[in-house]
């Protein structure tokens, strides 16, 4: 049975001892949603993409779609974080709206799949960078080894920088949300600008040529697109640690989302304007093949320190956000109850944050980065569409006092939730995804039996 809802008052952003501290103002807050969410999709995703809708109209409609299926879920989260400003974020929308065995769930995933695999996959991404940068080539020995410890030993890093504390590591996420966003901004609009002055507006048409459009490769493109997008909700996660969070949560998730949507749209056009839709599909390092053509070996290196500034502040924001949800689960009893102790001196919860980064560097050491990301979204697609669906089920509580109401409900996030469906359903149907989909979901309810265990340990 799910746990009944409080009605917040003046005492919320009070805390108790055994809390966490609120101290993300709406600017650290949009920054954390900006931050986890613009991290190395967007330089090296779109080519597989195109690839697999070589068109530009199919292309943008993939896009579109993928930004408002992201819009969404923002919005209809930001109506249940304003009423639930809770340390946890999907596994507290998940416990409230459909009880403790799916909230349970989502934790036993974020445990031993979603969480290390994001972290994972960020780090390789931020490692392959760095050594880019510095002239090494992680395609050759030794290198192509030495990027997993180099990335295993950033996690620990900025592992260690988290415990220190939340205004030390938002006051990171916001300097590298900064720099990032800037650098972001130069490249595009002087690669708009560049392309179409030389001729790119011909790489326009035509809008959807022969072939480039079906329904089967449409939905893989469109899981594809929401890796890039994801990160929109993960500011929920540290709901408890947001100053007037019935005000900034909602401003943070929707302002922090609507930013990143007008990025990622303005990156494609850029992209557009300078590589044809053949090339652009067999980029693999797209922005940087973007900067070699536009402006030499410079623009490689400007390219290539922005993917290293954007994977750390990604990497920094999503360590700030997710542990929190092992964090919620001792709290609850539901894990040890040493892992939700918050550190004496830093007012952090250090135990769920060097769990979270020993997870993560143990799977960034013997996974590469397309396995990593292919597993961190199958995992954690059915628990988006249930949390986000768990609005349906709290409406209908009498004591139920949003600050701010999902425009457009219900449709919104029934829009939100039966995309997800369709998506997870074109994963089985697809042959090349079906077996490390029934995988993922076979770990999955593997925690049915682990939660009925902790929940008899936790009566005792």
């Amino acid at each position: 049975m799910a746990i009944p809802i409080t009605k917040l008052n003046a005492s919320d952003d009070a805390t108790s001892p055994t809390e966490l501290p609120r101290t993300l103002g709406l600017w650290s807050a949009t920054a954390v949603v900006v931050g986890i969410t613009i991290g190395s999709g967007i330089f090296r995703s779109p080519a597989g993409i195109a690839n697999r809708l070589p068109g530009p109209g199919p292309l943008f409609a993939v896009w579109i779609m993928g930004g408002v299926l992201a819009l969404c879920g923002a919005l209809t989260l930001a109506e249940i974080a304003g009423a639930l400003p809770r340390t946890g974020g999907f596994y507290v929308y998940l416990r409230e709206g459909w009880g403790r065995l799916p909230a349970f769930l989502f934790g036993w995933s974020e445990l031993v799949i979603i969480r290390a695999a994001a972290l994972g996959a960020l780090a390789t991404t931020f490692a392959e960078y760095l050594f880019r940068l510095l002239g090494y080539d992680v395609g050759i020995a030794p290198y192509d080894t030495y990027v997993h410890y180099a990335a295993a030993a950033t996690i620990a890093v900025i592992g260690i920088i988290n415990i220190l504390g939340v205004r030390l590591i938002s006051a990171l996420i916001n300097v590298t949300t900064i720099a990032k966003f800037g650098a972001i901004l130069f490249i595009l609009i002087a690669a708009i600008a560049i392309g179409l002055a030389n001729g790119g507006a011909a790489h326009f048409t035509p809008v959807a040529p022969v072939g480039s459009f079906s329904v089967g490769a449409f939905g893989l493109a469109l899981v594809s697109v929401l890796w890039v997008y994801d990160g929109w909700g993960d500011l929920t996660f540290a709901a408890g640690e947001v100053k007037d969070p019935r005000r900034n949560l909602p401003r943070a998730l929707i302002f922090g989302t609507l930013g990143v949507i007008a990025i990622y749209m303005m990156a494609n056009v850029a992209y557009l304007a300078v590589l044809p839709i053949a090339e652009m599909r067999v980029s693999k390092l797209v922005a940087a093949d973007v900067a070699q053509k536009l402006v030499g070996g410079w623009g490689v290196v400007l390219v290539s320190l922005t993917v290293v500034l954007s994977t750390f502040g990604s990497l920094s924001a999503s360590m700030l956000t997710n542990p929190r949800t092992f964090f919620a689960m001792a709290d609850d009893g539901l894990l040890f109850k040493k892992i939700a102790s918050v550190h004496p001196r830093y007012e952090t919860p250090w135990v769920a944050i060097a769990l979270a980064a020993a997870l993560g560097i143990a799977f960034v050491l013997l996974r590469t980065f397309e396995q990593l990301a292919d597993t961190f979204v199958t995992a954690i697609l059915p628990f988006y569409a249930l949390g986000v669906a768990a609005i349906f089920t709290l409406r209908r509580r009498p004591n139920w006092d949003p600050p701010f109401r999902c425009p457009g409900y219900p449709l919104v996030p029934l829009l939100f939730v039966l995309a997800t469906v369709y998506l997870l359903a074109n994963s089985l149907w697809d042959p090349t995804s079906r077996l490390p989909t029934l995988a993922v979901m076979g770990v999955i309810v593997l925690g049915i039996p682990v939660y009925y265990v902790a929940e008899s340990r936790s009566r005792r």
